[in-house]
């Protein structure tokens, strides 16, 4: 499953081709991937120009000209392609999302999905996510404390998304890797050396 870091990726090189684009068709060949019927979905998506994309978590946001959000969560096997019809792929995309020439592909979404909310629906969908990593608020104190109301396994905290958002099973064994800490290792038990270098991981 893409993690933080690969979403991220998407991210930056989604701003910088498809921001101030106006996607000019969508074709939904799996309608189970978005939560509209495909005919509403297209009605309010096309015509509209990206303003923003962003990265919550696993998620990316397309932020629509209308107010409107289009969430993706690529889980287990779901990835994107951007090219033309040409240079397109051999498989299905679930959604395909044209910008003129340019195509933006979303593949394997067999358990993803690409929902389309407003901005109230997109904040009550997130607000139960953990702090990102990355934030600059998320500093060392802050992740002390909230280490000091857990009280189970190392690993399993790590990737419980309502505690941190973004980190999944890869990137937890990694990082206990480079702070040289089992992931099997009981919160309670963790020294405040050992703290330090799993924040810094």
């Amino acid at each position: 499953m893409p993690e933080l870091p690969e979403m991220e990726t998407y991210r930056r090189l989604l701003q910088e081709r498809v921001v101030g684009s106006t996607i000019t068709a969508t074709l939904v060949q799996r309608e189970k991937t978005i939560n509209l019927d495909p005919a509403q979905f297209d009605r309010i998506v096309v015509g509209n120009r990206i303003t923003l994309v962003d990265r919550c978590a696993k998620h990316l946001l397309f932020h629509l000209e209308s107010g409107h959000v289009l969430l993706l969560h690529l889980m287990l096997g779901g990835f994107l392609y951007y090219g033309t019809a040409e240079d397109k792929l051999e498989r299905t995309a679930q959604v395909t999302m044209s910008f003129g020439q340019p195509i933006l592909y979303f593949l394997g979404l067999r358990l993803g999905y690409l929902h389309l909310l407003t901005a109230g629906q997109l904040d009550e969908r997130l607000d139960s996510l953990g702090p990102e990593p990355l934030d600059a608020a998320f500093t060392l104190s802050r992740f002390t404390e909230l280490l000091a109301d857990k009280r189970g396994i190392l690993k399993t905290t790590l990737v419980d998304q309502h505690w941190l958002s973004g980190i999944g099973n890869c990137y937890s064994d990694e990082i206990c890797f480079d702070a040289q800490i089992l992931p099997t290792k009981r919160i309670p038990e963790l020294t405040q050396e050992e703290i330090k270098r799993l924040y810094h991981s």
